[in-house]
């Protein structure tokens, strides 16, 4: 009898404890694994602390030991001049015009689930591995693959996964998406890992120090200075360049005032930041463009599901109605504060992930 084939997963190690215990996972499930590393940027561009990021060049290395730990084979793509473009261009771009972008969403779009599986493919594997905590499951009834939220909420890194396609979904596996944290760095340390003990990711990976207005005015020169107003237009101060601001935001705004102000608008085209009390920065509704669904193929219909607008909040109730041309309009049941253009609107029925897109 002819021996039968193993499937291969090709796993994204980006030199952290829960992509390195997801290889393992897959070798005790009777995969066929390798390892791969997308390469984005060296350490010296950016004056990286390993400690605090992702895919730098230390994190590589740490990629490369554990995969010589379990015994597979390890590639590293290059993937710079993507990320520059698809990533960092974008973060830039979308600050500039008034936004607040989430760079890790734009690099999960056109990278991990973009051309690393591309190249996966190429190398002759049938699926691609991540270290994200979410689950796939897939639906008999509608014959659609499901994304869904980890058991662990607390770990859930369903909000930047929102733009996976069906084919995605079908040839990747998620295999820490039912573990808790604790026990994930438990099966790293039982087989000697180096990295059972390595601190989670913080901050933007290119932006070790948090600050993305000196990263974006490195980039495009000084910003305008101009005027802070309250809603009624009012001038109460100078701003020193729209960048350096976000909706919602209370502290160092560098005003005083009677009571608290918080950012309501970035007018761009008056160059003017304006703000108002806590109240001011709810709305009742939003647009979101570039919507992509996974529960269904499209939404034809007023949908009730809930919404979630930044990473780690607390999604609320809401109905989606359908604009056409990869729009919907977001209505909330109750005013929803700091809303903010650039971020993501993720859409959710309970755990499963209905969509999602950018808030316009």
């Amino acid at each position: 009898m002819s021996e039968i084939r193993k499937e291969k997963v090709l796993a994204a190690m980006s030199g952290g404890v829960d992509s390195s215990a997801a290889v393992k996972l897959l070798l005790d499930a009777g995969y066929e694994a390798a390892g791969a590393t997308m390469h984005l940027y060296t350490n010296e561009d950016i004056g990286i602390d390993r400690s605090k990021t992702c895919c730098s060049l230390s994190d590589v290395e740490d990629a490369r030991l554990v995969a010589h730990k379990l015994g597979i084979d390890f590639f590293v793509f290059d993937l710079a001049e993507e990320f520059g473009r698809c990533v960092i261009g974008n973060f830039v771009d979308t600050y500039l015009a008034g936004g607040t972008p989430n760079p890790c969403i734009e690099c999960n779009k056109h990278l991990k689930f973009g051309s690393f599986l591309e190249r996966a493919r190429l190398l002759g594997f049938d699926y691609i591995a991540t270290g994200h905590y979410v689950r796939r499951e897939f639906d008999e009834n509608t014959g659609r693959w499901l994304l869904k939220r980890s058991p662990d909420r607390k770990k859930d890194q369903s909000y930047v996964l929102y733009n996976m396609t069906q084919d995605q979904l079908e040839h990747t596996l998620f295999p820490v998406g039912e573990l808790t944290k604790d026990r994930i760095r438990a099966i790293a340390a039982e087989n000697g890992l180096i990295n059972a003990d390595k601190p989670d990711s913080q901050d933007i990976c290119f932006i070790p120090d948090g600050d993305y207005a000196r990263f974006i005015t490195e980039r495009s020169g000084e910003q305008p200075r101009g005027e802070i107003v309250l809603t009624d237009g009012t001038v109460i101060g100078e701003h020193k360049g729209l960048i350096h601001y976000t909706i919602g935001q209370r502290k160092g705004i560098g005003v005083s005032y009677s009571e608290p102000l918080f950012v309501v608008e970035k007018d761009m085209a008056a160059n003017r930041l304006v703000l108002g009390r806590s109240e001011e920065t709810a709305r009742d509704s939003l647009i979101a463009e570039g919507v992509n669904f996974i529960l269904v193929e499209a939404l034809t219909e007023p949908f009730r599901c809930t919404c979630q607008t930044r990473y780690h909040q607390q999604d609320v109730s809401c109905t989606l109605y359908p604009l056409g041309g990869g729009r919907v309009r977001v209505e909330f049941d109750k005013p929803h504060r700091a809303i903010s253009r650039g971020q993501s609107a993720v859409f959710y029925d309970g755990d499963t992930v209905v969509g999602g897109g950018i808030i316009a």
